[in-house]
């Protein structure tokens, strides 16, 4: 089932970094956004991980919880998370359950190849299950911020 801005995120279940489980309802009444990146430890996807750690607590005073998600396993989020010390939790859809059920799996040519990879995304998740806002496509310069303002509009139009 494809996922459509102002309508409710379909059922899903995902595993987090530290066991935490995500699910569709798991954090209904939190704004909830959702950035879906390509690999961990490579340097877009580093620098955008940093990106958002660097802003965390604007997201949390915002009232917003944020989650990585991409193709790795577990071990390599935890090592990912350790190393560049990221206070969120990544999420490991090695099954590519959520990246299918967010459209963010493309063919790309890496190389000269065509190969199957993730599209750079983020979803803004209101409150109330709804999706609010998406982004695809996208680059890293300067989408946290937009991001983040983002949530602020929402939160205000919710308060």
């Amino acid at each position: 089932m494809a996922i459509v801005v102002n309508k409710p995120i379909p059922e899903f279940e995902a595993i987090a970094t530290n066991g935490v489980k995500v699910t569709n309802t798991s954090h209904a009444g939190q704004t909830v956004v959702l950035y879906f990146y390509p690999k961990d430890n490579t340097p877009g996807c580093t620098t955008e991980a940093m990106q958002f750690r660097d802003r965390y607590k604007d997201f949390v005073k915002a009232g917003a919880t944020v989650f990585g998600v991409s193709r790795d396993n577990m071990k390599s989020h935890d090592d990912f998370k350790a190393k560049v010390e990221l206070p969120f939790e990544l999420i490991a859809d090695t099954e590519e359950k959520m990246c299918h059920m967010f459209g963010v799996v493309k063919n790309k040519i890496m190389y000269g190849k065509k190969v199957k990879g993730i599209e750079r995304s983020t979803f803004l998740i209101g409150p109330d299950g709804v999706l609010r806002a998406e982004w695809r496509g996208l680059k890293v310069l300067g989408h946290v911020d937009e991001v983040l303002t983002a949530v602020k509009e929402l939160n205000r139009q919710a308060a």
